[in-house]
């Protein structure tokens, strides 16, 4: 019989509250990521209601990224002050607030807003609880086991999303902006009870020129704004085409786009592997590469071409891209910095993320407002995404391939 001690016993209660507190901080990933969604299937019923064209209306994509990026250099100075708990508990209030507003109106200027304020939010909320999580686990193993429970549940939200959206638009479109408020609060009222207190305040990380000047820094982040840019583009304009040319429920148009997120949310957990067996510069290479060929497939699709034979080979290798990439983007980003530069850096690389939509999404509307048809925006979107290929090729060819190394899971 395993002998039984006071500090076996307060591991044990630790263990319980820390999976609880992971879980809590996990469940506001799967909120900001099925934000973007929900949101992303509605924006044609919204703007056929509220008479807002496509320029428009995309700004509730283009919003939320907006005022993710524009809070996430802030955010560290956020925390300094106020402390992570403090900071992290009231961006859930004002996250909560902001979506019952935006489920009740039907001004569109106001609904935009809320969005600029929930990005603003989710970007306070997303690193803050990554950083929650890094310093309340003392032992790597378990915060390896944290950290991979964290990036599953963000990625699993955007499925989620999608499914939940079929059936919110059915209740109407503002139930899309309503229903986070609840799931906020309830959040909310754990985190209240299980969040840590700060014991310090951590200081503020300062961007140098020295970060500004690493070749891998500014390549990830460029890699990584471009197959964002890509991604979020290409979802809008296949979701316009699938409910205004083809006159599909958005349920159908939901399930349409799956294959563009659920090959990351299945394969997320084993990202650390795929890493440490081919390394960082083969798998953004070849995350790269697999988006422009999508994109390529969709762009001289068919005029006649069914889902399976146009949509789908493009969705496929745009989610497969993301596979590839996502983790190796993330690491490849901090990978020759000073244990130092690196909390200046993360703010940096999520900002260049976002700047991806936040560029390409208005670029697109506006080339699909012009009336030729959907070609001359997906030119654009192709070349954004050759741009973001031709760095990893010309990262590959000069470094030469990143030799594999071991990343536990």
């Amino acid at each position: 019989m395993t002998a039984f001690s006071p500090a076996t016993a307060q591991r044990a209660r630790w263990d319980a509250r820390l999976w609880g507190t992971v879980f809590v901080l996990s469940g506001n990933m799967v909120l900001d990521a099925l934000e973007v969604s929900v949101v992303l299937v509605a924006l044609p019923t919204i703007g056929a209601d509220l008479g807002l064209s496509l320029l428009h209306v995309q700004w509730l994509m283009s919003g939320f990224a907006i005022g993710f990026a524009a809070l996430l250099l802030t955010g560290p100075r956020i925390n300094a002050r106020w402390g992570r708990r403090r900071a992290y508990l009231a961006a859930m209030v004002v996250f909560a607030l902001a979506s019952v507003v935006g489920g009740l109106t039907d001004s569109a200027s106001l609904l935009i807003t809320t969005r600029v304020v929930k990005g603003a939010c989710a970007a306070l909320t997303a690193p803050t609880g990554l950083a929650i999580i890094s310093t309340m686990f003392s032992e790597e193993a378990g915060r390896r086991r944290a950290v991979s429970v964290y990036s599953l549940f963000g990625a699993a939200g955007f499925t989620v999303g999608l499914l939940l959206s079929g059936v919110l638009l059915e209740a109407g479109w503002h139930w899309t902006f309503l229903f986070p408020a609840p799931v906020a609060v309830v959040l909310l009222l754990f985190g209240l009870r299980l969040l840590p207190k700060d014991t310090e305040r951590s200081p503020v990380p300062r961007i140098s020129t020295a970060l500004l000047r690493n070749g891998p820094f500014l390549r990830a982040s460029a890699g990584a704004a471009t197959l964002n840019g890509t991604y979020h583009s290409l979802l809008v304009m296949i979701t316009f085409d699938s409910h205004v040319r083809l006159g599909r429920p958005p349920w159908q148009t939901a399930l349409a786009l799956l294959p563009a997120c659920v090959p990351l949310a299945v394969t997320v957990p084993f990202a650390g592997r795929f890493v440490a067996r081919f390394g960082t510069a083969r798998l953004i290479a070849l995350g790269a590469f697999t988006p422009f060929a999508g994109v390529a497939l969709y762009t001289w699709r068919p005029e006649d071409a069914s889902y399976a034979t146009g949509t789908l080979p493009a969705l496929l290798l745009v989610g497969v891209g993301f596979v590839f990439s996502f983790a190796a983007l993330n690491m490849q980003a901090t990978s020759t910095l000073a244990a130092p530069d690196r909390p200046r850096a993360v703010p940096l690389y999520q900002t260049a993320v976002q700047l991806g939509a936040i560029v390409l999404l208005p670029s697109t509307a506006l080339l699909l407002m012009r009336g030729d048809g959907d070609r001359p925006a997906l030119l654009l979107v192709l070349a954004i995404s050759g741009l973001g290929l031709s760095v990893a090729l010309t990262a590959l060819r000069g470094s030469g391939v990143t030799t594999p190394r071991k990343v536990p899971q």
